[in-house]
């Protein structure tokens, strides 16, 4: 069907012409997923962007990649095994998704290459240089092969493939030879596997005496291979790489205990079905056919030819080069000017009511860190609950946890095990929490427990008292500094209750009638109550006061919920979606969506903040919390959305909208077809990043300023006392 845009929109009636249920006006999820993964890269072609970081981009993409094969694509791979032919509402086969994926991987793979080329060139002009192993000098040589003995040899082991030697078992992501081996005496060849030990105490890339120059250990191990196989003939040496696929859920609801069974499950993904292989383009088509019966892929199909670097996810080594000129400023997170100087973290909350924090403009240690320490000190404070997604030994909070347990308060957890990729942490933090006393429980079965919440308890002087921080982040030092995310510090009476209703939902997994008329919980609350404010905005629509909803998050995926703002946009609704990622609406089809907006942002930060906005005929509403629009998270994931009522912080949130959705620097705007055009800033416009860090940056100096001429006449008014 020929899809109307808006430079063509019919004069008949509008809302006749669609069937809101048709394939046809929803994008794909993988699609628009590997699309943002466009946007990424160009990150990495600009000139604007300084060099080293432009080297961090292509690694971001390459990561991205292996977790899309080992999520995504592993998982339609499932749906194909089990002859799932259900279509997508999209109208794809889970088949044709992959096709579809597979052309758009290699097209971004094959741009990755040439733009890393560029780079490389680049860099050798700043001294930073790569070489092969043959194009060093005899002494560089030299002295890289008495490295290589001394501190990476041993770690080395091949592996034969012969019939006394059945296939070896492939690790996920490991970098690996293949090499053909000869005997001197006869051409009988044998081929082995060589794994490159690439690890914490292994960098990828080996730095050559105190110069900027740099080879790859593959290589190096290629070149020296007379060391593993003395007198005999390498006929050949090639790189390959798997990925295995991630999704290997068992059933939560019969597992005894949902530890072991995540535990279980991390076993065997470890030994999961291989679902890509990547080789060198050097490599012979009888060796990466070999390789891909072995691994029981389709050559045609699963085979990715390399033509120059592979696992390029391992220059982020590269992008961490100690060279301030070819990277971005430092960006060093202010103090919140209501709680810098604030004595009791408490008493400011208390003092003014709810505080909203902005990272990672904000510093995330003096605000949420210190919320938490203070909380485990306070010798008033009885209680800490707490949810836990993920989180990094970089942050101090589990300690803190640990600290107030020691410390005779009541302590409870809940620890998300299935969040993806951090099982194991998760679960390690977790037997550390219970070592120390703390009440760990696992959330709800069936559900992930996804929301961002620390709740405190706290004897007050006029009684107890709930404080709370709410956000859209993980508690996690590491990602509070590169990822954009909102939260709020609040004592206020009724979401504490509702919060501590929360907490006994998920301590217990028990489901009698929980009042929640503050928050917007999910999976019961939160899609029913953002379904009903669209259809509110639609019915408070007028030519006065024309309709407003803002969405700003990572993914608008579910169905239901892409609908109802097309019905609202049809009604006249003025729609802005901040969409990071994922989105299935088109918008500017004549007569269904000429008034949504669909932008992205990409920048030195990841943008990770989800704000609701309903314009509520005037009386406005703000939401923010841990939720995307995504069917997984709306049904199966227990989130926490919390309204933000106080004006001074609504105020906040609209400033934050309108630099965002008013710059012209590092946005894309989506056309109806799901390809995003890049916007062209008509002047040398800051970004939406940096100019809200100049923005943080302005508040805490006015409030410092405002603080100091208090200071200054509250001193004046005691001297003139004095005389």
């Amino acid at each position: 069907m020929t899809i109307q845009t808006k430079q063509t929109i019919s004069s008949e009636p509008k809302a006749q012409h669609f069937d809101l249920k048709a394939p046809e006006w929803y994008l794909n999820r993988e699609l628009t997923w590997l699309e943002f993964n466009k946007r990424v890269l160009w990150e990495a072609e600009d000139e604007r962007t300084p060099l080293l970081e432009r080297v961090k981009f292509i690694a971001i993409v390459s990561s991205n990649l292996d977790e899309f094969f080992m999520k995504r694509i592993g998982g339609l791979k499932q749906q194909v095994g089990a002859g799932i032919s259900e279509l997508s509402v999209d109208g794809r086969s889970p088949q044709q998704q992959i096709t579809e994926c597979y052309a758009v991987v290699r097209e971004l793979e094959a741009k990755k290459q040439v733009i890393l080329t560029q780079l490389i060139d680049q860099l050798q002009k700043q001294r930073i240089r790569f070489l092969p192993f043959i194009e060093l000098s005899k002494d560089q040589q030299q002295a890289m092969r008495e490295h290589y003995v001394q501190n990476i040899f041993p770690l080395v082991t091949p592996q034969a493939i012969d019939p006394a030697h059945p296939f070896p078992f492939i690790s996920n992501l490991s970098l690996n030879l293949l090499a053909g081996v000869c005997c001197a005496e006869t051409d009988d060849m044998t081929l082995v596997r060589i794994k490159v030990p690439v690890g914490s105490k292994v960098p990828r890339f080996i730095q050559v005496g105190n110069d900027q120059l740099y080879i790859g250990l593959a290589d190096l191990i290629a070149n020296n291979l007379d060391l593993l196989f003395p007198g005999m003939k390498i006929a050949f040496c090639d790189l390959f790489r798997v990925t295995r696929n991630a999704i290997t859920e068992l059933d939560e609801e019969q597992a005894d205990d949902l530890l072991q069974m995540i535990e279980s499950e991390l076993r065997e993904r470890k030994f999961a079905p291989v679902i890509r292989l990547e080789v060198a383009s050097t490599m012979g088509k009888l060796q990466s056919g070999m390789l891909a019966a072995e691994l029981g892929l389709n050559e045609e199909q699963d085979v990715f030819v390399v033509d120059k670097r592979m696992a390029m996810n391992d220059l982020f080594q590269i992008a961490g080069i100690a060279r301030p000129d070819l990277l971005d400023p430092p960006h060093h997170p202010c103090d919140h000017p209501k709680l810098a100087g604030a004595p009791n973290i408490f008493h400011a909350i208390r003092e003014h009511g709810s505080i909203l924090l902005q990272h990672p403009y904000e510093s995330f240690v003096t605000t949420v860190e210190r919320f938490v320490k203070e909380a485990s000190r306070d010798p008033h404070v009885q209680a800490i609950k707490m949810t836990l997604y993920r989180t990094s030994a970089g942050t101090k909070i589990v300690q803190y946890l640990i600290d107030a347990a020691l410390n005779g308060k009541q302590v409870a957890v809940v620890v998300e095990l299935k969040a993806r990729f951090d099982e194991s942490a998760n679960i390690k933090w977790a037997h550390r929490m219970e070592s120390a006393g703390i009440h760990v429980t696992y959330g709800v079965v069936g559900l992930k427990t996804h929301s961002k919440v620390v709740y405190v308890v706290r004897q007050d002087y006029n009684g107890l008292r709930r404080y709370a921080h709410i956000g859209t982040g993980n508690y996690h030092a590491g990602t509070a500094r590169l990822y954009t995310d909102l939260g709020m510090l609040t004592c206020d009476k009724k979401i504490g209750e509702e919060l501590t209703e929360l907490f006994n939902y998920l301590t217990t997994g028990l489901v009698p009638k929980r009042n929640y008329q503050n928050l917007l919980i999910a999976p019961n609350k939160l899609k029913p109550k953002l379904l009903e404010k669209i259809e509110r905005e639609i019915s408070k629509h007028t030519a006065k006061l024309p309709g407003l909803i803002q969405f700003k998050m990572n993914a608008l995926e579910d169905m239901d919920i892409t609908k109802a703002l097309y019905r609202a946009a049809q009604a006249g609704v003025k729609i802005d979606l901040i969409i990071r990622d994922t989105c299935r609406l088109r918008p500017g089809i004549a007569g269904l969506s000429e008034n949504v907006r669909v932008i992205s942002i990409v920048g030195r930060f990841l943008e990770h903040s989800r704000i609701f906005y309903f314009q509520n005929g005037g009386e406005e509403e703000y939401f923010i919390g841990s939720a995307d629009c995504m069917k997984r998270n709306l049904e199966s994931r227990v989130e926490v959305v919390t309204p933000v009522q106080k004006p001074e912080l609504q105020a906040a949130l609209r400033q934050l909208l309108t630099v965002q959705l008013s710059n012209q620097r590092s946005v894309w705007e989506m056309q109806a077809d799901g390809r995003y055009i890049q916007l062209q800033p008509k002047d040398k416009q800051l970004g939406a990043q940096e100019t809200l860090i100049k923005l943080a940056n302005h508040r805490f100096a006015e409030a410092k300023t405002s603080s100091s001429h208090k200071k200054i006449k509250k001193k004046s008014e005691a001297n003139r006392n004095t005389d």
